[in-house]
C-alpha cells in the first residue's frame, strides 16, 4: 500500500512539471510507521532580446537662381527689376519600436502559479512521517539594445538675377522673376522597451 501511494504521487508531480502551474496532491490516511511524502518543483524560464538598429538620413542640394534682367539702348526705355531668390529645408526624424508586447504575457510563477503543494487530510498511523513540499523556480532575462541614428545633410543657394536699365533716351521697365527652394524631411524615432 505504501509502495503504491508514492509511485501514484510521483506520477503526478511527473506530469505537473511538464506544466506551467502547479496542482496539489494531498495525502489521506496512512497507515501505522509509514513514511509519506509530496514533493512538487515548478521552473519557469524565460529569456527576451530585443535588437532594434534605426537609422534616417537626408541629403538636401538646393540651388536657385532668378535670370537677369536688362533695357539698354533705347529710346525709351523702363525699368529694371529682379525677383527674390529662396530656399527653405524642414526635417524632423521620428520611428515607433514597441517591444513591450514580448514581456506582457509572462508571469513570475507561470501560468496558474505555484498554487498549493497539497495538504494532509485524514487519520496518520502511530510512527508515520508525512511530508509535503514545493519548488518553484522563476527566471526572465530581458536584454534590449537599441542604436538610432539620424544624419541631415543640406546645402541649399539662390541667387536673383541682374537688372540693368542703361543708354536709353527714356528708361522702360526689365523684371526678373523669383526663384524658390523647399525641402521637406520628416523621420519619428519611439522606442519602448
Amino acid at each position: 500500500m505504501k509502495k503504491q501511494l508514492i509511485r501514484a504521487a510521483a506520477a503526478t508531480v511527473l506530469g505537473l512539471s511538464l506544466t506551467s502551474g502547479m496542482a496539489a496532491a494531498d495525502i489521506g490516511t496512512t497507515g501505522p510507521s509509514s513514511h509519506n511524502s509530496v514533493r512538487t518543483s515548478s521552473h519557469n524560464s524565460a529569456r527576451v532580446t530585443n535588437a532594434n538598429n534605426l537609422s534616417a538620413s537626408n541629403s538636401n542640394g538646393q540651388g536657385a537662381s532668378t535670370g537677369s534682367t536688362n533695357v539698354s539702348h533705347n529710346t525709351t526705355g523702363g525699368g529694371a527689376g529682379s525677383g527674390t531668390a529662396s530656399n527653405t529645408n524642414t526635417f524632423s526624424a521620428m520611428a515607433t519600436v514597441d517591444n513591450s508586447a514580448g514581456t506582457s504575457g509572462l508571469s513570475v510563477g507561470g501560468g496558474s502559479g505555484t498554487g498549493s503543494a497539497g495538504s494532509i487530510t485524514g487519520l496518520t498511523g502511530p510512527d508515520s512521517s508525512n511530508t509535503i513540499s514545493s519548488h518553484t523556480s522563476n527566471r526572465l532575462t530581458v536584454s534590449n539594445t537599441n542604436n538610432l541614428s539620424v544624419s541631415s545633410s543640406n546645402s541649399q543657394s539662390a541667387s536673383s538675377g541682374s537688372a540693368n536699365v542703361s543708354d536709353n533716351t527714356t528708361g522702360g521697365s526689365a523684371t526678373s522673376g523669383n526663384a524658390t527652394n523647399t525641402s521637406t524631411s520628416t523621420v519619428e524615432f519611439n522606442v519602448t522597451n
